[in-house]
């Protein structure tokens, strides 16, 4: 599977990860912290958007190790990926949650760690999932 991403097919990939995202979370968050959709939209945003900057840089990064490791992505590295990805957004995400829904940071803590049980499996899934659409896009072309 050919690894080698445009910056502009790196950036489309985020943003689809992203969108994806929100639209699964908001409404969920929102009902299990029982805060306003508003609050709970503008909090997934703001982390959106700091995964979304994130997003396109790891996945250089990442696929340029995997490319100097002359691996191919696998199963483990998928799951290497998912965690290393996820674990880069905690640190930032505990203190925005705190400060904008106005919790402590051991909640935002707890929060963040609900999050990330759904954003580990759903980073896994939906990088797998792009892998696959793509290289049966590339195949089709060629």
């Amino acid at each position: 599977m050919s690894t080698h991403k445009s910056f502009t097919e790196r950036v489309f990939q985020a943003i689809g990860f992203e969108v994806l995202a929100i639209i699964l979370c908001t409404p969920l968050l929102a009902w299990l912290m029982d805060k306003p959709m508003v609050d709970m939209g503008v909090v997934t945003l703001g982390i959106g958007l700091i995964a979304l900057g994130w997003n396109v840089v790891f996945n250089g990064l990442f696929d340029r190790l995997l490319k100097r490791l002359a691996l191919v992505p696998s199963a483990g590295t998928r799951v290497l990926h998912a965690l290393m990805f996820e674990g880069g957004l905690v640190a930032i995400s505990i203190p925005l949650i705190a400060w904008w829904l106005k919790v402590s940071l051991m909640e935002a803590l707890i929060l963040d760690i609900g999050v990330l049980l759904f954003f580990l499996p759903y980073t896994y899934i939906y990088h797998w999932a792009y892998d696959v659409l793509r290289e049966r896009m590339v195949l089709a072309r060629a």
